[in-house]
């Protein structure tokens, strides 16, 4: 077989990252994977901002390879009677990149929060810093700080009753954080209020799984002639984590998630972000089988790693550490991408915080030296399984 290269990218935060378009260049990536943080959600991204944004990175001689991500109003993953305008609008954000050469899109379909962790700073045996998710801990958030009707009932009895005791010797200041953390959601936005999320919590309780399937296939036929006729490749996030939490339902989770998500909407626009640490933290997920289940679907993907206890909490581990045999990632990514016209792009997704990188405030995930490492192993992975220098 002959290989040719995946197209190495990185998550850019915009000009306020504290992380340069100079550092990028010297980790290696040349795709930019960034967004429009500055326009509300559900706004139109206007064609100005976007050549800005362009003309920026590539007088930094990089290519914006990929948006990640142009966000879905929750007007739209609950179906209310203003969804139709949220979606228009949708719609013509996604020409308006297009009309900038801008083809592949990445989103997510997870109520409210787009992300969950409860801790951002576990510390690693060799001192640096690690994102972490442990189930205790969001018991914690969920019955005392949330206080979330229900809530008993979705933990076993071991996790309630070492939630009670942790509880109990936590300080006012360390249920703070623990809040923050939570509620963090997405990095560089503001974090949602208790009071938003309890209504909506309610509101998905009436939804269920089967409604917010139902309105992500309403959300991508409505938009299927313009990804179709603009040539845009729309590519789904994992749920992170991939399991309900705090009362909320998940829909893009496990093997049979994704099955159904491309065969609701089998157009080739409807693709897969394939994320390995969102679907390695599944304590029945086999990421290999996923990804061979949906690759030919798969235009993006995120590589990271994860450890996992026997409670499923886990932490985000090495690149080529963890439970994920990346390893075997690789070399399926490798052998899909020699059979493209266009090569993938990856990025290293996350890194731990290390060495200068501690004393410095950046991203949750998103410091430097922890991806630069992240992508020199990959890159030398997809050397060594390739032989493609």
């Amino acid at each position: 077989m002959k290989y040719k290269k995946l197209e190495q990218t990185w998550r850019w935060y915009g000009p306020n990252d504290p992380v340069s378009l100079q550092d990028v260049k010297q980790a290696g990536a040349t795709g930019i994977v960034t967004a429009l943080h500055h326009i509300p959600h559900g706004e139109i991204w206007p064609l100005e901002d976007i050549r800005e944004r362009k003309a920026i990175i590539e007088a930094a001689g990089l290519t914006w390879s990929v948006v990640e991500s142009v966000p879905v109003h929750e007007a739209i993953k609950t179906r209310r009677a203003d969804a139709d305008q949220y979606l228009e609008n949708y719609k013509q954000s996604l020409r308006n990149l297009s009309d900038c050469g801008i083809k592949t899109v990445c989103y997510n379909f997870m109520p409210v929060l787009d992300w969950t962790r409860t801790q951002l700073d576990l510390e690693m045996k060799d001192g640096s810093k690690a994102l972490y998710f442990n189930w205790i801990d969001l018991a914690i958030f969920d019955l005392y700080i949330l206080k979330r009707v229900g809530a008993d009932q979705d933990y076993s009895a071991s996790i309630l009753q070492r939630a009670q005791e942790k509880h109990a010797g936590l300080s006012e200041q360390e249920l703070i954080d623990l809040r923050i953390n939570v509620l963090m959601g997405i990095p560089n936005e503001k974090e949602i209020e208790l009071e938003t999320l309890r209504a909506s919590i309610n509101e998905y309780g009436v939804i269920g799984t089967q409604g917010l399937k139902e309105n992500l296939k309403y959300f991508l036929n409505s938009i299927a002639d313009v990804c179709t006729e603009e040539g845009i490749k729309m590519t789904i996030h994992p749920d992170d984590p991939p399991y309900p939490i705090l009362g909320l339902p998940r829909i893009a989770s496990t093997l049979e998630d994704f099955k159904c998500i491309i065969s609701e909407v089998d157009q080739a626009f409807n693709g897969v972000c394939f994320c390995t640490g969102s679907l390695g933290a599944g304590m029945k997920n086999d990421a290999l089988e996923i990804f061979d289940a949906v690759k030919e679907r798969v235009y993006f993907a995120h590589l990271r790693n994860v450890t996992k206890d026997e409670d499923g909490s886990f932490y985000e581990a090495d690149h080529l550490g963890g439970d994920v045999n990346m390893y075997e990632i690789m070399k399926a990514i490798s052998e899909e991408n020699a059979l493209r016209e266009q090569p993938i792009p990856f990025r290293p997704d996350h890194g731990h915080q290390m060495l200068d990188d501690l004393a410095k405030e950046s991203n949750p995930g998103y410091s430097a030296i922890g991806r630069l490492r992240g992508l020199a192993e990959l890159r030398g992975l997809e050397v060594g399984v390739t032989g493609n220098y």
